[in-house]
């Protein structure tokens, strides 16, 4: 049976669960109401309710670590799973934090600190030039496995561009969104509902990408 009659069988027979690769709350929360909105016959369970540890990420680049971080969920629970590595990419500090973007202050989850260190990393480019708006994407890479070795892994992507504020603003959202500012909205990532940053955000765009390569 091929890979996809496979999957479609699968996913159409019953009630089907997925590990996702992460405990992040913030992004469980998305990711659950992203494919509740789809109608995708697909239970999301965070690795960390099966006692599943974290992966070591030790990839190059947001595809290499999103799939060994699939696979490690997969072959620990003997389910699909699903990863996301995700970040932001900031091209005047030579795309950092990237895929460290989740410890970019040595301590992983750590927001307020992430946030701080990378506004002050930025300071004396602004110095330098005060008027230049500082370009930004936050990048999202899906890998969805069937199985832990499935050696087709269904890859997804998304990019979301904006700029970096000197400052944080809004209260909502989770990592970097308080200073990542939408001029054509004229908001801040933080200051979108929930349904806006969904519709419009990286994650948004991969999570669409993944379920248009998926044969439900």
């Amino acid at each position: 049976m091929s890979y996809s009659t496979d999957l479609h069988t699968q996913s159409n027979s019953h009630q089907q669960q997925w590990v996702l690769a992460s405990n992040n709350k913030g992004k469980l929360a998305e990711f659950k109401k992203l494919f509740r909105d789809a109608n995708l016959n697909v239970t999301i369970i965070p690795q960390g309710q099966l006692d599943i540890d974290d992966a070591i990420e030790d990839g190059l680049s947001f595809v290499e670590n999103a799939i060994i971080k699939a696979r490690h969920a997969s072959r620990a629970s003997g389910l699909p799973a699903i990863a996301d590595d995700s970040g932001l990419c900031v091209p005047v500090l030579g795309n950092a934090p990237g895929i460290y973007s989740a410890r970019y202050a040595g301590e992983h989850g750590n927001d307020s600190k992430n946030n701080a260190k990378l506004i002050a990393d930025l300071q004396p480019i602004r110095a330098a030039k005060p008027d230049a708006s500082i370009k930004g994407m936050f990048v999202c890479v899906l890998a969805m496995v069937r199985h832990a070795d499935d050696p087709l892994p269904i890859i997804a992507q998304g990019l979301w561009h904006g700029e970096i504020l000197a400052a944080p603003h809004g209260d909502g959202g989770f990592g970097y969104d308080p200073l990542f500012w939408l001029p054509e909205l004229q908001a801040s990532a933080a200051s979108l509902s929930a349904e806006d940053k969904n519709r419009i955000s990286h994650r948004g765009q991969a999570i669409q990408q993944l379920l248009a390569q998926l044969p439900l």
